[in-house]
């Protein structure tokens, strides 16, 4: 699928970053490498730069598969009603590349306003929703991207592609603050969501319990 923005938004890197994306530098839209505060920081500045109907991001050790996009746009092309987000499934990979799960389901309300459900980096967000519900709370470092969703709450449309699209690195910082990715998370749904603060409580405190018991389990 050939008509693709790229942008990067570089953090201000100084480990050769900078080289590879000038050596790339005709094939690239637009490109800035300056200091920011943070994750959504960047995609901010990745959405308002941007020109495109629907905006994808990958982080540095993310990937798309063959065919990823067009799968995409073929799914919407043939929907009549206007969509807000589109997700499907991603491979997560270890540093060696060696398959660890598949990540990322069909979005649903009931789910989703409890657990974060889908993968991000194998979806695909209407540039509408950002105009109408406004950019990524970067008073968040790890879960804007959940907060951002929530936002239309059980009226967001959807659609989802049951197949890989995408391939996601694991160790990233939401791996490396779990705690925060839950207190975060925790808040999201309180403020954002509208949920009960008692039982957003109640599953927080389930969540993390899941959690540390895999990780004890698998250690």
């Amino acid at each position: 699928y050939d008509n693709v923005e790229y942008i990067i938004i570089d953090g201000g890197s100084t480990d050769g970053t900078v080289d590879i994306v000038k050596k790339y530098e005709d094939r690239i839209d637009y490109w800035v490498s300056e200091k920011d505060t943070g994750i959504y920081d960047a995609w901010n500045k990745a959405v308002t730069t941007s020109s495109g109907e629907w905006i994808g991001f990958l982080g540095a050790d993310d990937f798309y598969l063959d065919n990823a996009l067009m799968n995409y746009v073929v799914l919407i092309n043939q929907t009549e009603e206007v969509i807000d987000y589109v997700s499907s499934n991603v491979e997560l990979i270890s540093f060696e590349k060696v398959e660890i799960k598949i990540i990322g389901r069909r979005w649903k309300w009931k789910q989703f306003k409890k657990y974060v459900t889908i993968a991000h980096v194998g979806s695909l967000h209407n540039k509408q929703y950002f105009k109408r519900y406004g950019l990524y709370d970067t008073a968040y470092k790890i879960a804007a991207d959940y907060e951002m969703l929530l936002r239309k709450k059980e009226n967001l449309k959807t659609l989802y592609i049951n197949t890989l699209t995408a391939k996601m690195r694991n160790g990233g910082v939401s791996n490396q603050q779990i705690k925060l990715v839950f207190k975060e998370t925790l808040n999201a749904k309180i403020t954002t969501a509208n949920r009960r603060k008692a039982i957003a409580k109640i599953e927080y405190y389930l969540s993390f319990f899941k959690f540390t018991l895999k990780k004890v389990l698998l250690s």
